[in-house]
């Protein structure tokens, strides 16, 4: 007999999930197995203690009552619990952002289309489709939508379902690097060393820049280093400091264990460097349209590209797991077009 436990929330109400063979029980609390304890107090002991009451051999009662025969699960329900799933989880935070957006979105749209009561099998590919494909997003939007969709319910009618691949967007590098600089520099520090480092060492604004810390800088070494947990590719990555960016970090550096964007032991929030450069851009004369602050990262790796004609030093300098990856990226920069077959072989 197959059974699963999970937890989920509803408003300011927290339960205990029991599934056995597909059918699922609700608990909110232990009295079902002479525990006395509630899921408002400790959600994961509760949870913790119905996984050992299963393990021992117990199993929930059907009852005739009509308030604890069993009900099939809504759609929402459904997503609800997995959506749940995923914030417990060791997913990214972009990852838990984007499929508690997706949750909100469907709440938000099966209330207009009156399918809130709706179950999994009464949906069918045509009410997804409709979802997906609303007007006001974009295709790549809509295909994040569905993706996400598809991460959090294994259905066949979201499998059944095809959407055009967007058009790519071309990423063209930034003509005057040193002016823009040289701008931004008048207008906030922090923004000018972030652009910096973008540029000068490739690294990423909001993540690795924003959590940089001065111990993670050797100075006289001349190099930054980021531990796998600290970026995207999840690899320890080691990177070179220019001497322009060297300097400037010299005439800024206070505590080792202190953020090099601030002088704290508290980083700035996630939406820091979006809102700072949204402010700068509003003021500026001399953005082109399209710039933002990966545009600094964009043009640094066409530099290293054309200086050393390496995409394994391009690809190492960057962070990208795969040099698939890499090749994509000077694709979309207009740079000239490379195969992976064209690369030496050992």
């Amino acid at each position: 007999m197959g059974y699963n436990v999970t937890t989920g929330r509803d408003g300011n109400r927290a339960f205990v999930n029991v599934f056995v063979n597909g059918k699922r029980f609700r608990f909110a609390n232990g009295k079902s197995i002479n525990v006395q304890l509630k899921a408002s107090e400790n959600l994961d002991l509760l949870k913790s203690a119905f996984e050992l009451k299963l393990l021992e051999g117990w199993r929930p009662e059907i009852r005739d009552n009509p308030k604890n025969v069993y009900k099939p699960q809504s759609f929402i329900e459904e997503l609800t619990d997995s959506v749940n799933a995923v914030q417990s989880g060791h997913y990214s935070y972009h990852h838990k952002r984007d499929c508690r957006w997706v949750l909100k979105e469907w709440k938000a749209y099966s209330n207009n289309k009156n399918l809130r009561t709706y179950c999994r099998k009464d949906l069918c590919k045509k009410d997804f489709l409709a979802f997906i494909n609303q007007t006001k997003w974009s295709k790549r939007t809509q295909k994040n939508v569905l993706t996400i969709l598809r991460c959090l319910i294994n259905d066949e009618n979201l499998k059944a379902i095809k959407i055009k691949r967007p058009a790519a967007t071309l990423h063209k590098p930034i003509k005057d690097v040193p002016s823009l600089l040289k701008d931004i520099k008048k207008f906030n520090d922090n923004l000018y060393l972030c652009c910096l480092l973008t540029y000068g060492c490739l690294l990423r604004p909001h993540q690795e820049i924003r959590l940089l810390k001065w111990k993670d800088v050797d100075l006289d070494r001349g190099m930054i280093s980021l531990s796998g947990n600290r970026n995207k590719s999840a690899r320890n990555r080691i990177v070179p400091i220019p001497i322009y960016i060297k300097e400037e970090l010299e005439n800024r550096f206070t505590s080792r264990e202190n953020y090099v964007l601030r002088d704290s032991l508290i980083p700035y929030s996630r939406d820091y460097l979006k809102a700072l450069w949204r402010r700068y851009k509003q003021q500026s004369s001399c953005l082109e349209d399209g710039v933002t602050l990966y545009s600094f990262r964009h043009s640094g790796s066409v530099k290293v590209f054309e200086k050393t004609g390496s995409l394994q030093k391009l690809q190492q300098v960057m962070g990208h797991s795969d040099m698939k990856v890499s090749l994509t990226y000077l694709r979309g920069l207009e740079v000239q077009q490379l195969d992976v077959n064209d690369l030496p072989e050992l």
